[in-house]
Parts: structure tokens; C-alpha cells; sequence
């Protein structure tokens, strides 16, 4: 494997591993949430652009209030391509993406539907007025 294909490998298993660390997303990604991640890998966004769109498009879902409708969870990565194209159309500052982080440390390691986060390191939340 070459440097090239290693560094989009990596880019890969990066965007994957942030988005299932999110409270309300599969445990496993599908085959069509690698080719997704790996086409942003082709655009060269970079990974603090989408874990930041991860963080904010969760964090709208997470933080509705408490007498809205119940949503169901996500399903696949496409569901913040919208986020991302806000992002990319509306940069938010460097130093928000550690406030969405802030935010989400109250549903670190919360799956929906009992499910476990299989990993400890989530660290993420955002309120969508806040921008």
C-alpha cells in the first residue's frame, strides 16, 4: 500500500470510528457509509470540517426539546452531508469545534436504544442556536 492509499485509509477509518461514536448512529458502518466517507476523503475536506458537522447535526438531534417529537435514529453518514455543506458555505471559528465537544461530553457513551458506545472517547455537543 502506498502513502497515498494509506493516508486515505486513514481518512476513512477516522470519519467512520467519529461518526459511530455518536450517541444515535449504527455500531457498525455500512458498506455505503465507507464510500460516502471515503468521498470526502476525495474532496479533501478536512476532518475537523466533519467532525464538526457530526457534532453540530447531533447535537441539534440530541438538545430538541423535550416535548418534540421523538426522532428516529441515523442510519447513515449521508444524513450530514447537509451539515457539512452549511459548514463549508458558513465556516464557523477554529475554537467552536471544542464547544460542540463540551456540549456532547453529557451523552458520551449513550447509544440509542440501550445500545453501548463502543468506545469511551466521545466527547462532543452543540446547540444549534448557538452559532
Amino acid at each position: 500500500m502506498n502513502r497515498l492509499d494509506h493516508d486515505a485509509e486513514q481518512y476513512v477509518h477516522t470519519v467512520l470510528r467519529l461518526y459511530q461514536q455518536l450517541p444515535e448512529t449504527p455500531a457498525l458502518p455500512s458498506s455505503r457509509d465507507r464510500i460516502q466517507a471515503y468521498q470526502l476523503q476525495q474532496r479533501k475536506l478536512p476532518l475537523t470540517l466533519i467532525e464538526t458537522a457530526f457534532l453540530l447535526g447531533s447535537l441539534r438531534r440530541l438538545l430538541r426539546p423535550p416535548n418534540a417529537p421523538a426522532l428516529s435514529p441515523i442510519h447513515s453518514l449521508a444524513y450530514f452531508a447537509p451539515v457539512i455543506e452549511e459548514l463549508l458555505n458558513n465556516p464557523v471559528p477554529e475554537t467552536y469545534i471544542e464547544y460542540l465537544r463540551h456540549k456532547m461530553q453529557r451523552f458520551a457513551g449513550k447509544k440509542v436504544s440501550g445500545q453501548e458506545c463502543h468506545t469511551a472517547s466521545v466527547q462532543k455537543n452543540t446547540d444549534s442556536d448557538d452559532r
